[in-house]
Formats: C-alpha cells, structure tokens, sequence
C-alpha cells in the first residue's frame, strides 16, 4: 500500500533539496557542503521520480516501467541504480536517512523533499533518462533530439537521419528469419543447475552442466533451446517465444561422490514430465554428461539423427580439474579487463597443459590474444593478432564439431578485418547447431561494422529470442546498431543495459558519449567523458580506432567528428 501525497513532477529547471544535497537534474549532480557528485542519468531519473513522490512506497515494477520504458530490462538493473544512488548521497541501507527498502513493496525516499525554480547554469536539452513515464514528455525528448541531430548534421558532424530506419533488403547472409522458424519447433528452456551446499568446485561444475547442455541440445535441429539466466538477469524480450518444456536441477557433492537431480516439466501445466537422480563417483562427472542429453531426448518430442546423438554424447575434456580452469577462465574472459585477461589465459594454458587436446580451451586462449590486440594492452597487436589466429586453428583442427571454434575463428577474423571469412564461419557454426545465440549476435555485429545496421537488429533480436537475458555485450551490440540508424531512444535504452551489467566496458562509454552528443545534451556527454578518461587515460578516437574492426568509412568519420566534441 502506498502512503504519502502526491507531488507535481519536478521540471527540468528546478532544484531540488533532498535531505542536505541539492540535486540539479539538467546537470545530473548532487551537491552538499562544498562537495559535487555526478550521478549517471538513470540514477538522477530514479531520485527524482522518488522525490516527486516524498514519502510514498513505489513498487518495482512502476520505477521500471517509468524510467525505462518501453524496455524490458531486469530487476538487477534498478537494484544496481538503488546501490549507486546510496552510495553517491551517503546512506546505508539499513538504517536509511533517504532511500528505504520496503520488503515486497519497493522503494520509499523518506528524505525531506523542497523545491526551488533557478535557470541551470548552462541550458541542456533535457535527455530521455532524466524523463519519467509521461509519454508527452518522451516524445518531446525525443524530437528535442532529432532537432539537435538535425542542426549538426546540417554542421556536417554526424549522421543520424531524421526518422528510423527499420529495415533493409536482406544481404546474401540474413538468416535472422530461420530463427522464426526454429523457435516455432518446440521449445525447451534450461535454467541454472543450483549448486547445493559451499563448495566453489560444485558451483563451477554446475555452471558447466547447465551450459553444456545448452550446447548439446542446440545440435539438435528438432528443438527450440532457449538459454535461462539467472533470477535477476533481465526480463525477456515481448517477440521471446513460449517456452513449452522446462529443464531444471541440482547438483551436490559428498565427500568423492557427485548427486545430481535432474527434472524435465512441461512449462504450461507444471506436471513433471521426467526426473531422475545420478549419484556417481566424482571421477564419473562426464559420464554423467554423457547421458543427460540422449536421455533427455527420448522424453522430448523431437526427431534426433544418429549424427546427432552422437555429437549430443561428445565430451570436451576428461580432465576434471582441466574442465575446472576452463570454466573459471571464461568467467575471467567476459570481463574484459586486463588484469581478467591475463588471470583468463594464465587458467586456459593450465588446463591445456592437463588435457593437450582441450579444443574449447584453446579458442578461449585465443581471444585473450585477440583481446589484448582490440584493447591494446601489449606493445605487438600484430604478433597478439597473429597468435590468436594460429590458436583458432589449432581449436577447430582439434574439433571441428563444436560451435565455439567456428564463433573464436569468426571473432579473431573480425579483428583482422576479414569480415567475409568471419561470417561464413559464423554460417558454419549456424547450420550445425542452429540454436546458438552467440552465433547470431556476433553475425549482427560484423553487419554493423561493415554499414549494415538494420541486418543488425533482426540478427541480434534473434540472439536475444534463444538467449534471452544474454549478457551486456548483446545490449552493446544492439546499441551500437541503433544509434548508427539514428534511433536514439533505442540506443540509449541497450547501451544503459550494456553499462549496468558492465559498467567499465569503455566501448560502450564510447558509443553513449557520441549518443549525448547527438542529443545535444552536453551534461551527459561530459559525464561520459569524464568516465572514459577514467577508464583509458590520453584516450583518442583515432587512437581507439586503429585497432577498432568498422571498415565503413561513412560511420568511422562521424564517430571521430562526434567525439571531437568531447576534446577526443
């Protein structure tokens, strides 16, 4: 139940006073007793939506709903903009002088709220993400910014049109459709397998279960497989399909036994279709993997080939402890950061050392070659470049039968701007398992680097109909595409995303610097900047290009143009 009174919402000139800060939205910053905090623009729309209801309880999903709208992003997003608001005023969350948590309920600002009408000291077109839910003020956000797009591009500084570009006529390569199809077969989803108990060896085995069945069952061509994320991860797409059977388990370890159980039920009634319990010797794991896919399959109602069955049974290693290093390198890897890069390699090299013939482990030592090359973290990108490739070689010469080799070889030949080759691993690695959603985002992101944009959409949308949570780089991506067929709104929507699940991604600082540009709102883009320069010192756009895979020259130069506003 909601309590309190109903306020006006605050405009974009006014000050407010919440508790000791004065918080100024056009400037999303906060300022108290001598000292100035900058706040990140979807911060600033949650403190104001709060403080224009002082008192009230606001439920989640109406904080959402308001501050992102038209997105569907998860609980996890608004918890991380929660933590990052207390921390930049000062409160701790259980004894709150402003924000408190109202279990089942939401959030309530207990703070006392004033206001005062003053002119900010420069005039800032408002952005989206100090806006709230009042559709009227979206759209007159948004035409504010298609006006201040407009006036540059008239200056020849950027390359946003003056509506949205949805579509394109489908290039030799857009197979975004068949995915329409595929998700049309019946559906099995696969959630985590929850790890019972404290031990960090029965949590990474866990993981490692749940991801390799993803795998083996998006072998076969009979099925739908739609990758779960953890509670919290997001919410799924509206186009997502309708999952009709459900994969869940447990997993638990006593002393040098492994206990899993395993249940399949049917997703629309909730009647458990099948379950079973294995308890095998710790050494017996990946004979438990062997059969938990063909056994599946007999309950699930898709036509299987031997072919199939047999790539379903494979094994990737035998080596626990290698499988062990392999699984916390990748953790590791998708940070993408040079101190994980370099702990990632250390755990690959490991695990190669334990099992020589450890496919997946060589690709996933490529990309911290590949990494180091795209970030410039070594003083040879070349040899890095070239070392990556020959481990990318090495992977699919040990195994050509799993799609991770094709997709490291599709990646490391998007780094040497071969984006031809890239793709027709890609379509390699879609016709053998053709449920692989890292398959079609990486597809989509070569599309924009060589001026295909919309192809990007409808490839990255279809990722995120088998994977739908997926993870930031799939909003960076998707971003990314966006901001180049000028939709703003959808741009910043997937870039915010993008950040919260990884807020020191520098690409994406990047692309919603140039966003901010284009909106003409100069707050926001110097918020940015200051976040980049943070992130990589003396950074230069030219600089961050030269190992960058975009070859169309028409977005490269209105990038460089865009962030020359910022002094980069």
């Amino acid at each position: 139940m909601q309590v309190g009174i109903e306020s006006s919402p605050t405009t974009d000139k006014e000050r407010l006073q919440v508790g000791d800060w004065t918080v100024e939205p056009p400037l999303n910053q906060l300022s108290a007793a001598g000292k100035t905090v900058k706040l990140e623009p979807k911060a600033m729309s949650v403190l104001v939506f709060l403080a224009d209801r002082p008192g009230q309880v606001v439920s989640r999903d109406v904080l959402l709903s308001a501050v992102w709208p038209g997105a569907f992003v998860g609980d996890d997003s608004l918890t991380q903009v929660i933590i990052k608001l207390r921390k930049a005023l000062g409160d701790a969350p259980e004894n709150p002088a402003y924000i408190q948590t109202i279990p089942k309920g939401g959030y309530r600002l207990v703070a006392p709220v004033g206001r005062s009408e003053e002119s900010a000291a420069e005039p800032v077109p408002p952005d989206s993400a100090t806006l709230h839910s009042n559709r009227a003020r979206r759209i007159s956000w948004i035409a504010g910014a298609g006006a201040a797009a407009l006036l540059l591009a008239a200056a020849g500084i950027w390359w946003v049109k003056s509506e949205r570009v949805v579509d394109v006529p489908p290039g030799p390569r857009s197979i975004a459709g068949a995915v329409a199809d595929r998700t049309a077969q019946p559906t099995v989803a696969i959630s985590p397998f929850e790890a019972l108990g404290d031990d960090p060896q029965v949590e990474l085995l866990a993981q490692g279960i749940k991801a390799d069945l993803v795998t083996d069952l998006s072998k076969v061509t009979g099925l739908a497989v739609i990758d779960i994320a953890p509670m919290g991860s997001g919410k799924p797409p509206a186009d997502a399909p309708k999952i009709r059977y459900h994969v869940s388990g447990s997993l638990q370890r006593v002393d040098e036994r492994v206990r899993l159980q395993i249940r399949l039920t049917d997703a629309q009634t909730g009647k458990q279709l099948w379950s079973e319990r294995f308890d095998r010797a710790i050494d017996s794991f990946f004979a438990i993997q062997e059969e938990l896919g063909p056994k599946l399959l007999q309950v699930l109602p898709a036509k299987v080939s031997e072919a199939e069955l047999r790539r379903v049974a494979q094994r990737y290693t035998r080596n626990l402890e290698a499988y062990e290093l392999f699984q916390r390198g990748q953790s590791a890897l998708l940070v993408r950061q040079r101190a994980e890069n370099e702990t990632a390699r250390e755990l690959f090299r490991r695990a190669i050392a334990l099992d020589a013939a450890f496919a997946r482990a060589y690709a996933a030592l490529a990309l911290t070659y590949a990494a180091e090359y795209r970030n410039q973290w070594t003083g040879d990108g070349a040899a890095a470049l070239t070392r990556a490739f020959e481990l990318a070689q090495t992977a699919l010469q040990i195994d050509p039968d799993i799609p991770e080799t094709y997709w490291v070889l599709a990646f490391v030949n998007l780094e040497r701007r071969q984006h031809e080759q890239a793709l027709q691993y890609l379509e390699t690695a879609l016709r053998l398992y053709p449920s692989f959603a890292d398959g079609y985002a990486l597809m989509g992101g070569v599309n924009t680097y060589i001026g295909r944009p919309a192809e990007t959409v409808r490839l990255v949308r279809a990722a995120m109909r088998l994977n739908p949570q997926g993870n930031y780089l799939y909003f960076l991506v998707l971003g990314r595409a966006y901001l180049f067929l000028g939709d703003l709104e959808q741009a910043r929507v997937n870039l915010d995303e993008a950040l919260l699940r990884n807020p020191v991604n520098l690409e994406a600082h990047v692309y919603m610097a140039a966003l901010y540009v284009t909106a003409g709102d100069k707050s926001a883009a110097a918020w940015e900047a200051e976040e980049i320069r943070s992130l990589q010192p003396g950074f230069s756009s030219r600089g961050w290009l030269a190992t960058d895979p975009m070859t169309d020259v028409a977005q490269k130069t209105k990038l460089v143009q865009a962030l020359g506003e910022l002094g980069f």
